[in-house]
Order: C-alpha cells, then structure tokens, then sequence
C-alpha cells in the first residue's frame, strides 16, 4: 500500500534492499543515452584511469538508485511528480560487480495546495562495503490523504 503525504513525517527512513551493478546495465546505457565516454566503455583506457577499471556512468546510478526507491512500493499509487533534485554528488566511483542500495530520510515536507504536497528526502546511495558512493536531495510530488466524508 502506498503511503500518502501525511505519512512521511520528519526523519522517517526507509532502505531498499541491493541491486549489483553489471557489465549489460553499463552496455545497455550508452546506447540508451548515447554516453560512451571511454570510461565506461573502454577497458584499457580504464586501466589507465585513475580508477584502473572502468565505472558505470554517474547518472546510471542515479537512475538505478530511483528504480529501487520504486521497487520499496511505497509511493507507487500516490507519486504525482518528480518535483525536483538538489546538491547531487557522486563521491566515489561505483564499479562493475559492486552492489548497491539505497537510504532515504524525509527531512521536510511542504503542501503545495489542494491534493499534493512535497516531500524532501536526503537520499544516500551505498555500495556493499557501506560506502557512500552519491548523494542527493530529492523532493517528490505525492498525492495529500483524501479527506474523510
């Protein structure tokens, strides 16, 4: 069951469970996105790298780390918008085989009138080891409780 903006309240945390990183999901991104920075695509321009391997592209990330958020179900029916991001950082490299999840916190939220209202998470992405590999404060859109009759 989804929950409604009234459920989130101030330092509610949730964490999604892991998803590993492979060699297809970076494959599959370039061609998606059209990046194919040799970094990510390119194993002996990697080794040379400061990382001496190739890392799967930040936004990947970014965008796997929302995919968990929705998997969690927990705004699945109520979600209106993504209404925004902010302060996003990518702290360390994620590499092929590392497994990922994510931690979110609601540290504000904000009616928006009528239906909606915002909810502003601090969101941390973590990689098996426990650690910190992108940060971000994301804010969604997501459906006010209807109004008992």
């Amino acid at each position: 069951m989804s929950l409604f903006f009234e459920d989130f309240t101030d330092g509610l945390e949730h964490v999604t469970r892991g998803r590993t990183i492979t060699e297809a999901d970076i494959v599959t991104f370039a061609g998606l996105s059209g990046d194919f920075i040799e970094l990510h695509t390119n194993d002996e321009y990697a080794r040379r790298s400061q990382f001496g391997r190739r890392i799967a592209h930040g936004l990947l990330t970014l965008s796997i780390s929302s995919g968990l958020t929705m998997q969690m179900n927990l705004i699945a029916e109520t979600v209106v918008a993504f209404y925004g991001i902010d302060g996003l950082r990518f702290v360390k490299p994620v590499f092929i085989g590392d497994t990922i999840h994510v931690r979110k916190i609601v540290i504000e939220r904000a009616t928006k009138g009528g239906s909606t209202g915002v909810v502003t998470f601090d969101t941390t992405v973590l990689n098996q080891n426990g650690e910190t590999v992108l940060v971000y404060r994301d804010k969604l859109a997501i459906t006010r409780r209807p109004e008992s009759i």
